[in-house]
């Protein structure tokens, strides 16, 4: 990666893909990945990861009975859906993209090789990180985090549906509750917040990888959080 390049992981939930539904909502899928172009147009090299929680929760499955690695195994195919849907999209859109899964699908995805996709990046393509870790017990979050650190991204964005940041506490049930502007890993895991999975806290803590946590609306914040502008909460070691 040239010294003027800015590289960053960003991390959608299964939940923006639907709208708070099940299944994916075209429209706003478009409307996501167009700002994803936009923002990849303007040289910054763009790798994401998806959650598929508009298809499948391994963890929610496995509450209602189910083994919970056969579970989270569901889920990491519904992220694979969410990433081919957001490559049409996004090509749509006039970006060049590659899919990679951490389950072997050849008909449809590469493999995840992480040498492979830092020359997609290297090249300007946006790079879409399917099935999550491969391994069950694995949160996406935890994913997003791991993925940054192997490409060495200079920062991981968490796009948050409902929420613009962290706050001292659950805003929505502590109307006291304000938001952070700058929280340190150790603060936010010592008082339980919530926002993100704390594994994945740890493992950006540990490894000095900085966050930056922000609300997908109103439109255009995906795009700025992309290209470098304040926005939410900045979480660093």
């Amino acid at each position: 990666m040239s010294a003027s390049r800015r590289r960053v992981l960003l991390k959608l939930s299964g939940e923006a893909f639907g709208g708070g539904a099940l299944g994916v909502n075209p429209d706003i899928v478009s409307g996501i990945a167009r700002e994803i172009a936009e923002a990849a147009a303007s040289g910054v090299e763009v790798a994401i990861v998806v959650g598929g929680g508009n298809f499948f929760r391994g963890a929610e499955l496995s509450q209602r009975g189910m083994e919970r690695g056969r579970a989270d195994y569901m889920g990491m195919l519904g992220t694979v859906m969410n990433a081919l849907a957001l490559q049409d999209f996004l090509e749509q859109a006039g970006a060049d993209v590659r899919v990679q899964s951490a389950i072997q699908m050849t008909q449809v995805a590469e493999p995840y090789i992480p040498l492979r996709a830092v020359r997609h990046l290297e090249k300007g393509r946006v790079v879409v990180f399917g099935a999550g870790a491969g391994l069950p017990y694995f949160s996406t979050d935890t994913v997003a985090a791991q993925r940054a650190l192997e490409i060495k991204a200079d920062e991981v964005l968490v796009a948050k549906n409902g929420v613009d940041g962290v706050y001292s506490d659950d805003p929505r049930t502590n109307p006291d509750a304000h938001k952070l502007d700058e929280i340190t890993y150790q603060d936010a895991l010592v008082n339980g917040l919530k926002v993100v999975d704390s594994t994945a806290f740890s493992l950006c803590m540990d490894n000095g990888m900085p966050m930056v946590v922000f609300g997908m609306e109103p439109g255009g914040n995906i795009a700025k959080a992309i290209c470098g502008e304040a926005l939410g909460t900045r979480v660093t070691r």
